[in-house]
């Protein structure tokens, strides 16, 4: 097993990943997307702190989270239904396709867990042509 992943393994990860860039998205969030059009699709974004994403121990909104896409609703609920994971979601995110971190629990799973939860949210995202090409490579 990999050691666990930390937040500077994000950035490593999801630019290792084909014709990614880092951009903004919901107005000035970080967000790594992949070519889809003009503007881009993004597959993982630093959320802003808000009132719909609440820290129960604390009572203030969560400063570090990262919404992470997932290929679907199923994988979505793997994720969270496993409680040896740190994902979870949001009512304000019903019905979407993403799970939620904390980048301060990222060290509950390894590093080789992380880049393949990026790799899958990439791939749901990527032009289907630029997925064959990396994951048959």
């Amino acid at each position: 097993m990999s050691r666990p992943a930390t937040p500077d393994d994000i950035a490593e990860i999801c630019l290792a990943l084909p014709e990614v860039e880092l951009g903004t998205s919901w107005g000035d969030r970080p967000t790594y997307k992949v070519p889809r059009g003009e503007k881009g699709k993004g597959f993982l974004l630093h959320r802003a702190p808000g009132r719909t994403a609440i820290d129960p121990e604390t009572g203030e909104p969560y400063d570090d989270l990262l919404v992470i896409t997932t290929p679907t609703e199923a994988e979505k609920q793997a994720l969270v239904d496993d409680p040896a994971l740190p994902f979870f979601t949001i009512d304000h995110f019903r019905g979407y396709s993403a799970v939620l971190v904390q980048q301060s629990r990222l060290g509950e799973i390894s590093r080789d867990e992380l880049a393949e939860i990026i790799t899958d949210a990439w791939a749901s995202k990527a032009p289907k042509r630029l997925v064959r090409e990396h994951l048959d490579g």
